[in-house]
């Protein structure tokens, strides 16, 4: 006798918290943002310069921006009803987001 499973889960087919889906988008933007300052950063030496100037190390600025980008974006998103999704969306977004930041700064340094 063979038994069937059926893998999908709650979090695949409920909608989230308004918050949930607000701060997994959001964190999906900044990875891509986050990937792209890299680049710039490493393109442009003014812009890495400036950045040093803002609070010391460019690194500092980096996070900073993040940190800035996340919390904004995801307070936006979150607000009133917020996003309508599933967790299954949510972590599409997450994976995705991640995936594309990390493939632009490979792509950029292995040009």
């Amino acid at each position: 006798m063979t038994t069937t499973y059926n893998h999908s889960t709650v979090a695949d087919t409920e909608t989230v918290s308004a918050n949930v889906a607000g701060f997994g988008v959001s964190y999906a933007i900044t990875c891509i943002v986050n990937a792209i300052v890299v680049v710039f950063k490493e393109a442009f030496p003014a812009v890495h310069d400036f950045m040093t100037a803002i609070t010391g190390h460019h690194w500092v600025t980096h996070g900073l921006l993040d940190l800035i980008v996340f919390v904004a974006l995801g307070l936006y998103l979150s607000r009133g009803e917020g996003l309508q999704m599933t967790g299954g969306a949510v972590v599409s977004k997450i994976v995705g987001g991640t995936v594309i930041g990390g493939l632009i700064i490979v792509g950029y340094f292995l040009l």
